[in-house]
């Protein structure tokens, strides 16, 4: 099948477009459904699939006959005009007239139809240069070092207890025994070790813990309340808590008898090893990093207050099925990930909300690039990214592609790419020890409070 493709100027992130299908073409389609129907069904007194047309259409209908053939030109074309037009749809393509189905395609006539399709906002930067970043220098510095070796010694932590006579605070680390009354098992234990930072245990039993003194016992109990399938669950948990003891993390100095449990004889044959190993992991997270910075600066240019609802919830369908592909191979599910981390359904959701701005905001910035730049796409260009992504046959994988009409989205993809690369070329990068700066800043505001 041969289409003709004409289309305007998209305005308000559409596109609408004319296809032209020439006659020869929809008798070919038309005929193609008589026969898969008469292959389909038993008409009484014929062989299947040798029922006439006319038999056809007065058991059928020929209006049924003809919305079954419009669909599947329909169907055939739609890949075609993406490709024709190169450009990747958001959200569904829709044909004919707004809120009207298409007319049907007659037998011996041209069948021309409309088509509107969703196109990403073309937006403006404020500043097509380079953009200004900052990155770690390639060498280790001693604050890097001293960060990592101190990383370490975390796993020698010990806990002893805190002498001074006082009332459990926020933040403190606690031994207690927690004994289960209802829906709590989860949490019951004797010793557990708990971190009272917001993070670990609930808000209720957190707040129950602060306060109480060594030797205390104390009833807690807390409701939670979810929405499942549109009803509203609540479910009352409560335990009774044993302190045991106020704990203090206790981090030991490096010496050379801690450097020999890393295995090495002395803490300046430790330290050389952390360096060389972070010198070596900034040979590949330094470009990495780079590109990272690069992105995030040249999203902040975009010259558009509001990223459209369509092309904004596209992306985030897209980050929402990555996230749970990732968590389906590692045989995690999206409830088991959330009660993990303690996250509500409703705060996981807004954040990749937030996230899926941000990346379409990026998106849309290289597409602004790389329109300015006039980058292009070449067959050569394509073919070496199926390559790159190693599919075993290359020229099948792209013509599946090209046939699903999905090819745009590569060269989209692409032309990304090539903007970025010559964004992280021509960047002016500033070296800072970002690690020094951090250890200065935490050092300041421990000297504030």
């Amino acid at each position: 099948m041969k289409i003709t493709v004409t289309a305007e100027k998209p305005v308000d992130e559409k596109m609408a477009a004319t296809v032209t299908v020439a006659s020869a073409d929809v008798d070919k389609a038309i005929a193609k459904t008589y026969k898969d129907i008469a292959k389909k069904y038993n008409f009484q007194g014929f062989r299947r699939g040798h029922a006439p047309r006319p038999v056809i259409d007065g058991i059928i209908g020929r209006e049924s006959v003809l919305a079954q053939a419009t669909n599947d030109v329909l169907n055939a074309i739609e890949p075609m005009m993406l490709e024709e037009l190169d450009v990747t749809p958001v959200g569904r393509v829709n044909f004919g007239p707004e809120d009207a189905d298409p007319e049907f395609v007659a037998q011996g006539a041209d069948y021309v139809v409309t088509a509107t399709i969703g196109v990403r906002p073309s937006a403006e930067l404020t500043s097509y240069d380079a953009p200004e970043i900052n990155l770690p220098p390639e060498e280790a510095t001693e604050a890097e070092i001293n960060w990592q070796i101190n990383q370490l010694l975390s796993y020698q932590v010990t806990y002893e207890d805190v002498e001074e006579d006082r009332a459990v605070e926020p933040g403190d680390i606690v031994s207690v025994d927690v004994e289960n009354v209802e829906g709590a098992g989860h949490l019951a234990g004797k010793n557990r070790m708990l971190v009272l930072d917001g993070q670990q245990i609930p808000e209720q039993l957190q707040e129950g813990i602060v306060g109480m003194k060594k030797g205390e016992e104390k009833a807690i109990e807390w409701t939670r309340t979810h929405v499942h399938e549109g009803e509203e669950h609540s479910h009352t948990f409560s335990v009774k808590v044993t302190l045991n003891a106020i704990k203090k993390a206790v981090k030991p100095e490096l010496t050379d008898e801690v450097a020999k449990k890393f295995g090495y004889d002395t803490v300046d044959a430790f330290k050389e090893a952390v360096k060389e190993e972070i010198e070596g992991d900034k040979k590949t997270t330094i470009p990495n990093l780079k590109e990272d910075r690069v992105v995030e600066a040249v999203g902040k240019l975009l010259d558009l207050e509001t990223v459209p609802e369509a092309y904004q919830n596209e992306i985030f369908n897209e980050l929402a099925s990555e996230f749970l592909a990732q968590l389906q191979r590692q045989n995690v599910s999206l409830d088991m990930f959330l009660r993990a981390r303690g996250l509500k359904s409703d705060d996981f959701i807004a954040d990749l909300r937030v996230q899926a701005e941000e990346r379409a905001r990026q998106s849309l910035a290289l597409d602004a690039v790389a329109a300015k730049l006039g980058v292009e796409v070449s067959d050569e260009d394509v073919r070496a990214e199926f390559e790159k992504a190693g599919v075993e046959d290359v020229d099948a994988s792209i013509k599946e592609w090209k046939d699903q009409g999905r090819l745009p989205a590569i060269r989209d993809s692409i032309r990304r790419t090539k903007a970025l690369d010559w964004l992280v070329e021509n960047a002016k990068v500033n070296v800072v020890d970002e690690v020094a700066e951090r250890a200065a800043a935490a050092e300041k505001s421990e000297d504030a409070e």
